[in-house]
């Protein structure tokens, strides 16, 4: 190969790295747009009902100790570690240890929803949100 041939083969080969970069991001954004939709329509179901909200409570990242939160909405998942507040936005209940989130209470940020929890994860269960959530809301009042 000369050096011009090279230098072509090598910018193909950006080229078409970024274009898969681009179109991954691209599915990846239309995936949370759809979840985000699907957590609010949970949200806004589950209060027509009358569905009972809880004072949701974070853990700890090393799966140690429980802590208070000002977030008010759902469990969605039978652990208690995703969330749905009243506002619909979706949490992952799991925050740094700390001796203020102790004292003064935790502040989880939301989280953009994934289309099917626990893609990826090691024990190999995944199930798609529409389903948990449909779940949660046939559940009714036996919050889990």
């Amino acid at each position: 190969m000369s050096g011009d041939d090279d230098a072509r083969w090598r910018e193909r080969q950006r080229h078409a790295v970024r274009a898969h970069a681009e179109a991954a991001a691209r599915e990846r954004e239309a995936e949370q747009a759809e979840a985000a939709e699907l957590v609010a329509r949970f949200a806004a179901e589950a209060l027509r009902r009358g569905l009972p909200t809880d004072r949701l409570t974070a853990t700890g990242h090393d799966g140690r100790g429980r802590y208070r939160t000002r977030l008010t909405g759902w469990y969605v998942d039978r652990a208690g570690s995703r969330a749905v507040d009243t506002e619909g936005r979706f949490y992952l209940l799991t925050v740094p240890p700390s001796l203020r989130s102790r004292l003064l209470g935790a502040v989880p940020r939301p989280s953009a929803p994934p289309l099917v929890v626990g893609r990826g994860g090691r024990d190999g269960e995944s199930v798609p949100l529409a389903t948990l959530l449909s779940r949660r809301l046939e559940a009714g009042d036996d919050r889990r």
